[in-house]
């Protein structure tokens, strides 16, 4: 694994943080609320080609792999994007993968039509990530990949994160080729992904808690002088940066078909959604009352943070997958504990 990015990683990250930087200002995620979707960015980012960079050059994809997604998709998270990426490029890439004459796979290569993937499997009725605006809806049921297709709801349940979710009905899907690998593949994707855009979301908090303190003044003196903000920031930026460092390990060892891909991916996305958090927490915190005013951004960070993530599910069930899967049972013999 290097870290160092290569000559074109470094004009996908210029590229897309100058794309992410002057098309999606704070204006565009509110006027997004409450779907949480913005059709014009969506096809401002489709003309980019970032829907399809990752799907196969066969099928007119750019042929780009997880590593390099993850670049965009942190700018995404940076500025608090409301366009469903990590899911329209997963479950682009799984049918991709798996069955590459699917009929709606060339208007899901262009972006004309969104495509989301259940999380949940064995789940018919369940809350889908980007469900309230996808046209294709990716799942497993009984060992095997299915397909429900139909007209996005284009309404989503009042959530603290403003996500375009929506609960769909998954009872009349058409089965498809592939089963429960090739989706544990692209869940995994989903996670690293999410981590990624979680390590964007916890860079762009921990910036606006930057800016406010070192303008704020409070008994006569900026703010950003007291020690105790000066450490609440640095400890931010130290789970940040480390947050980077695992995803972009994760994404580096899917990529590479490393046996571990998929425990890093969970852990990724776990420790990146812990960082996250508590970057947007400090921030808010940071900011006084304002923080919690609606006119302030931060609060659109910390309510994300908290949201983003738990589209996967709860963090303590994940945590505890994790342990049985990494920690041998142990038996207590001899008497009580």
């Amino acid at each position: 694994m290097f870290l160092r990015l290569n000559d074109d990683e470094l004009a996908i990250d210029e590229v897309f943080g100058g794309f992410f930087t002057s098309e999606c200002g704070p204006e565009v995620v509110r006027e997004s609320v409450p779907l949480g979707f913005s059709p014009g960015l969506w096809q401002k980012l489709a003309q980019t080609g970032a829907p399809s960079m990752a799907a196969p050059e066969t099928l007119d994809g750019g042929g780009a792999d997880l590593s390099a997604l993850a670049l965009v998709v942190q700018h995404l998270g940076r500025t608090l994007a409301p366009v469903p990426l990590i899911e329209h490029a997963v479950a682009t890439r799984l049918l991709a993968a798996t069955n590459p004459d699917f009929e709606h796979l060339p208007a899901l290569i262009e972006g004309t039509k969104i495509a989301t993937l259940a999380l949940h499997p064995d789940n018919v009725d369940q809350l889908v990530a980007a469900g309230a605006v996808a046209d294709v809806v990716v799942s497993l049921r009984n060992e095997t990949l299915q397909v429900h297709t139909g007209n996005a709801p284009m309404a989503a349940p009042t959530n603290m994160a403003d996500l375009p979710v929506a609960r769909r009905s998954l009872d009349d899907s058409t089965e498809l080729a592939g089963g429960r690998t090739e989706f544990t593949i692209a869940v995994a994707e989903w996670q690293v992904l999410m981590a990624a855009a979680l390590v964007g979301l916890g860079q762009g908090a921990l910036q606006l808690g930057v800016d406010y303190v070192k303008e704020r003044y409070q008994f006569g003196v900026l703010i950003g002088t007291f020690q105790a903000v000066q450490h609440g920031l640095a400890n931010s930026s130290t789970g940040v940066e480390g947050a980077d460092l695992l995803a972009k390990r994760a994404a580096w060892a899917l990529d590479s078909g490393q046996p571990n891909g998929g425990t890093l991916a969970s852990m990724s996305l776990l420790f990146a959604a812990e960082s996250a958090q508590l970057a947007a927490a400090n921030s808010l915190q940071f900011h006084g009352g304002y923080g919690f005013a609606e006119e302030y951004d931060v609060q659109l960070y910390y309510r994300r943070a908290k949201g983003w993530p738990m589209q996967h599910g709860a963090s303590g069930t994940e945590y505890q997958r994790l342990a049985d899967q990494l920690l041998p049972a142990t038996t207590t013999t001899g008497g009580a504990a």
